[in-house]
This record gives structure tokens, C-alpha cells and sequence, in this order.
């Protein structure tokens, strides 16, 4: 999960690069973007049509600020306005301040918003208490709503992430992305620091393949800065120390590339956390991956204890690290965007460094090397405006609509994106980023299906803040951490 804080920090890497910008969009006829060549597809009579009893209503919706959100509100509103007459007010705001205003229309039926920002994770808990409309359904019912080129096997597996036990879906992919390793080709192609370092550590400069390799590199970069009087450091951390952050980094970024998966906790031994009750939150693979991640604070800049996922992309794109693990959403521009990006044209992108064995049950189904996040566009139950809603859902769904969303902003919902012209010509430019992602997209995996998500995350990110703080050991903070989600989960009614 990605959740934002309701303001930037301000940092010395302010001054260099722009943090996604806040949008609200409803686009002026005068502003409105034409359709790009790629949905010359579009059937326009079919929508013309088809939204015509329509034609003069404004939907509502409200998003994280996320750039494929930004994106949606500040191109395809426009687009799909143009094509139906529908207009779209989709505000965009921190994940909190998001999350807040939907669950309130929600569960007081109260029909301010005509779509919401489902992230994968929060999925669960929507679906469970029917807050959510089945889209499945309504889509079945409604065969004059059925627009061509819209499927719901156009999209990939990610799409997974909105189903009920079944298979009906409650929402539209509209960003996928993994969490990968970002690293700086100028630097580590640079042949004097190829010599320094292989001198050094014995083995070759190239990115990390394993936890200690990585570690070196770290090492290695922020002596090159100090010695060098460079505001250079060897990686990012998400780290914050007063934020949710940091509990997604560890437990769903780091933890897995150590074998512990779903957060540690075991659904078929009773929702156990800790390891004498069959858990594994509290074991040596989650010991050894917080050991491992704190001590990367040593090689880190001094922003890591403060940092989001928005620090730690703008903090690469400033070039204060040679090296990090960020969220998919930010490659593309962290890559190929001058205005915001010092990096442009040295980013590399690797799987993360695992340990040993990792790989291999990732690639049986049993476990996962990473992170793979995003969200949905989804109605709620007491929405007023479905019909017209459930047309600007599929128009996002439809293929031709996806490869310039995909291109601007790094997310792909559907596997025929890969092969369109706008991703094939931009994927070099971005570090081979859409390629990576292809490829190794199923070794990754979102949050655990826990109806119970936030109440865990509320209960054990203190834990962690204690052990990047130094108040604690990372075993004495993820012995606590167990022991708290176990009572927690039997308050809950999910221990027995």
C-alpha cells in the first residue's frame, strides 16, 4: 500500500524535483484533450449513443493522488466528456484524506461519490461489508451499457484483487504496478568506481542479487559521497518513523525477499502471528529482514526517518541515492522526466536482492519476491449515478484508452498494453522498466486478503518506528508486534 501523507516534507531534494502534484479535475470545454491516434478504436456513435440520456450529468468521484489518478483526472475526464457528454469531477487528494471521505459516504449511504479509489488491499474489507456495488452484475444487467472493446478478459491478474469467492467483480483496475529495485546505471557503469569497488569487496560492481551484495553497494556509495563531498548516499529507505509507511516497506517490500510472506501471519493456524502459536512474524526470516533493513539506515540520507514512498522517489530523482527500492508508479517519470527527474537516462530496474531460495518458491505460487500494488475505480452501493458511472468505468477499461495512461505514468491493468507502439517506444527510455514488468510481474504479490488490514497495520507499525528509532532490537520490536496481533485479532473475533 501506498498511503500519502497530507503534506510533503520539506527537504533540501524540494528544491530539485516536484512531488505529484493535488488535481480536481473537471476540464473546460477550452481544455479538453483530443483523443490520442492509439483510440482511433473507439466506436464514437456507440457512446454517443449509448450515454445520451445521460448527456449533461456530472459524476463524482474522489482518488489518491496517485499519477495515474492525476492522469485520469487531468486527461481521460476530458476525453470521455468530449466522447459522451458525461462530465467527470474527480478529485484527487491524500490516500487519508481519500480514505476518509468515501468510507463516510459509504456507511452513511450519504451518495456524494460516484466512484472511489479502492487500493487491492482495502478491497477485502470493502467487499465484506457489501459497501461496494457488484459490477459484475450490473454490467450482466445492463446489456445496452455494454461497450465494445470492453472486456473483463482484456485485463490481467491483478484484476483478482476486486472479486468476491465468486468471481464477481467490484471494481476496474485502473493502476497495477510492482515495487522495484531502481539503481543508477551512470554509477555503476562508471569504470573507476568499477575498478574501487571490485578492489574493495572481491567481486564484480553490478546490481545486487543478494541482501549482501546490496548492503556493499550501500557501503560503498556513501563512503563515494563522503570522501567526495557528494550529496550521494548507497540507497533509499522508507523509513518514517510517525507514518504507515514504513510497515508496508518492511513487512510487504523487504520481509518477502526473506522468505516471510503475508505479513507472518498463518490464516490456516488460527490467525497466528507468533511462532510458538505457528505464526512467523516473530521468526528468523522477519528477524533477519529487519536487521538487515535497519542497518541500511547507516547508509541512507538523513531524510530516510521521515520518508514516504513520495520522499523516497523524490529522493532518487534528486540523485541522493545510488540506489532503492520505489514504487513502480514513479519510474516512468523518475526515468525519463527532466522537469522533475536529475536522473533522466541512468535509471536501471532489477527484481530486489533475495535470499536464498526466494526465487524459486516465487516461482512455484508457494511465495512472492515483492510487491505488486494498485487500485480500482469501484461504485458505491448508494451512488446515485451508476449507469452513467458504469460507462466512464469501462471506457478506463477499454484497450485502446490503456497505452498512453500506461506510458505516462508506469501502470498496466492489461497484458495487450505491453506490445502497443506508445510502451515499446518508451520502455528502453525508462530502463526497460515495461519489460521487467512483463516478465516478472507474477513473481510478485499484493497485500495478504485480510479483511482485517488496518487494524493490523495500526497495531504493529509502532513496533517498527521502535526498532528504525533504536528503542528496541528487531527481536524484542517483532516479539511485541506478534503478541499485539494476536490480541488484536482475538478482540476482532478472528482468534478462537
Amino acid at each position: 500500500m501506498r498511503r500519502r501523507p497530507s503534506a510533503a516534507l520539506a527537504l533540501a531534494i524540494a528544491g530539485v524535483v516536484g512531488s505529484t502534484a493535488t488535481a480536481s479535475a473537471r476540464m473546460s470545454a477550452d481544455t479538453m484533450s483530443a483523443p490520442p491516434d492509439e483510440m482511433s478504436g473507439i466506436d464514437a456513435e456507440w457512446w454517443a449513443a449509448a450515454a445520451e440520456p445521460y448527456a449533461g450529468t456530472t459524476i463524482t468521484g474522489v482518488s489518491e493522488s496517485t499519477p495515474p489518478s492525476v492522469y485520469a483526472a487531468e486527461t481521460l475526464a476530458a476525453q470521455f466528456e468530449e466522447l459522451t457528454g458525461i462530465a467527470v469531477e474527480l478529485e484527487a487528494t491524500s490516500w487519508d484524506e481519500m480514505r476518509n471521505k468515501a468510507l463516510n459516504d459509504m456507511e452513511n449511504n450519504t451518495g456524494v461519490y460516484d466512484f472511489i479509489y479502492v487500493e487491492q488491499d482495502i478491497a477485502y474489507a470493502d467487499i465484506a461489508a457489501e459497501r461496494l456495488t457488484n459490477l459484475s452484475e450490473m454490467y450482466a444487467d445492463n446489456t445496452d451499457l455494454q461497450a465494445p472493446g470492453f472486456s473483463w478478459d482484456e485485463f490481467n491478474t491483478f484484476l483478482d484483487n476486486f472479486a468476491d469467492a465468486d468471481g464477481n467483480y467490484f471494481g476496474v483496475p485502473m493502476e497495477a504496478f510492482i515495487k522495484i529495485y531502481l539503481y543508477r546505471t551512470d554509477l555503476f557503469g562508471d569504470a573507476d568506481l568499477q575498478a574501487a569497488f571490485e578492489e574493495q569487496y572481491g567481486y564484480p560492481l553490478a546490481p545486487a542479487t543478494t541482501h549482501d551484495q546490496y548492503r556493499d553497494i550501500a557501503e560503498f556509495f556513501t563512503a563515494h559521497g563522503t570522501d567526495n563531498d557528494l550529496e550521494l548516499w548507497g540507497t533509499t529507505v522508507q523509513a518514517t518513523t510517525s507514518h504507515a509507511a514504513s510497515f508496508y516497506e518492511f513487512f510487504e517490500s523487504v520481509a518477502p525477499t526473506f522468505g516471510l510472506y503475508d505479513w507472518g501471519i498463518n490464516a490456516e493456524e488460527n490467525f497466528a502471528a507468533t511462532v510458538d502459536n505457528g505464526g512467523a512474524m516473530n521468526g528468523p526470516e522477519a528477524v533477519a529482514a529487519l536487521e538487515y533493513w535497519v542497518s541500511l539506515l547507516d547508509f541512507a540520507p538523513p531524510e530516510s526517518t521521515s520518508s514516504t514512498w513520495d520522499e523516497v522517489a523524490s529522493t532518487f530523482a534528486a540523485g541522493r541515492a545510488a540506489q532503492g527500492l520505489v514504487y513502480g508508479e514513479n519510474a516512468t517519470w523518475i526515468a525519463a522526466d527532466g522537469s522533475r527527474s536529475s536522473v533522466v537516462g541512468n535509471v536501471g530496474v532489477a527484481v530486489p536482492p533475495l535470499a536464498d531460495g526466494v526465487l524459486e518458491a516465487a516461482e512455484s505460487g508457494e511465495g512472492y519476491v515483492g510487491y505488486y500494488d494498485g487500485g480500482a475505480f469501484a461504485i458505491p452501493a448508494g451512488a446515485d449515478d451508476k449507469e452513467a458511472t458504469l460507462l466512464w468505468l469501462q471506457f478506463l477499461g477499454l484497450p485502446d484508452v490503456q497505452p498512453e495512461w500506461a506510458a505516462a505514468t508506469g501502470r498496466v491493468t492489461e497484458n495487450a498494453t505491453y506490445d502497443a507502439p506508445a510502451i515499446t517506444a518508451i520502455d528502453e527510455e525508462v530502463g526497460g522498466y515495461f519489460t521487467l514488468m512483463q516478465e516478472q510481474a507474477q513473481l510478485f504479490r499484493g497485500a495478504p486478503p485480510f479483511a482485517f488490514h488496518s487494524q493490523v497495520v495500526s497495531t504493529v507499525s509502532p513496533f517498527i518506528w521502535s526498532a528504525i528509532l533504536g528503542d528496541s532490537t528487531p527481536q524484542e520490536a517483532l516479539d511485541a508486534a506478534a503478541e499485539a496481533t494476536e490480541e488484536e485479532l482475538t478482540n476482532l473475533g478472528y482468534r478462537t
